[in-house]
């Protein structure tokens, strides 16, 4: 047995979310879903992250909570695939066809999400700006029901305090007067859950324990690590560290543009301040 080592490693969320598909990349169960079978991909910036690593592919990304709320892409080139279907190693569009793709799934395939929230027990769910999520939430009970996999990549970024119950139980689209970008409600996924602390583990034989979260100057939202394992090992993972630090979001970059004011969107939107719908001002 090696010397025994400890580092500590600090990562922002973006490269939190590179860690993570650095790692799932890797899976051998993955791989062969790719190639001979069928993995669905819904867009997110965790997911995007994914498929970029694997495919080249960047996803186009539609909500999105930023600095100004829960909002949504303008101006983005909808050719570019939100939900990516890889059928025996060929990469299709199926934003379209959500439904039919979702229900094609079986044992054996992979459908990868990303969750905004995580609680403590280690359960997810996922926020809804417009009905049922859209066409993707609605192939979500699909996909929970037909025998593939469920993957949620998720950041220690997205622990929440409280419960999923919780949660859900305190969110609703329609339960909010007012919102800063659109109010959302919450949809509970049910899968295999991979945070940074999976990935760390996929990639090396150390122990990552989260020691710390949270900073400043750019650092807000980061989650500090300590790595413990044989020199060697722990030795690989911070260099690996210090290759993904600066690693930006990803996405497609013209979906990464953010709504400012009304759009066509607005409408099946609910208490968006910014729409100017459901603005309460205060009588003088």
């Amino acid at each position: 047995m090696g010397m025994q080592m400890v580092a500590q490693v600090t990562l922002t969320p973006n490269e939190g979310k590179r860690l993570i598909a650095e790692a799932v990349a890797t899976l051998p169960e993955l791989l062969r879903a790719l190639q001979n079978g069928k993995v669905l991909f819904k867009g997110g910036t965790t997911v995007s992250a994914l498929t970029e690593k694997l495919l080249g592919i960047p996803l186009r990304i539609s909500g999105r909570i930023s600095a100004r709320g829960a909002l949504t892409s303008v101006e983005a080139d909808m050719s570019t695939p939100h939900t990516l279907l890889v059928d025996r190693g060929v990469p299709k569009n199926v934003d379209q066809e959500i439904l039919s793709a979702v229900r094609s799934l079986g044992p054996g395939d992979i459908a990868i999400v990303g969750a905004n929230a995580l609680d403590r027990f280690g359960y997810t769910a996922t926020m809804a700006g417009t009905v049922g999520g859209g066409p993707p939430g609605e192939g979500w009970t699909s996909f929970m029901t037909e025998g593939a996999e469920v993957w949620i990549l998720v950041g220690w970024d997205k622990l929440i305090p409280t419960t999923i119950a919780e949660a859900v139980a305190a969110a609703g689209r329609k339960k909010a007067t007012l919102a800063l970008g659109m109010s959302v409600g919450l949809m509970p996924l049910f899968g295999k859950v991979y945070t940074e602390t999976e990935a760390f583990a996929i990639l090396g034989r150390v122990k990552a324990t989260v020691i710390g979260k949270g900073g400043t100057l750019g650092g807000e939202g980061a989650t500090v690590y300590s790595l413990e394992g044989e020199e060697e090992e722990v030795l690989r993972l911070f260099h690996l560290a210090e290759q993904i630090k600066g690693a930006g979001v990803s996405g497609a970059k013209d979906s990464l543009k953010e709504c400012t004011g009304p759009n066509p969107r607005c409408a099946t939107h609910e208490g968006c301040v910014y729409g100017k719908r459901h603005t309460h001002r205060r009588s003088t």
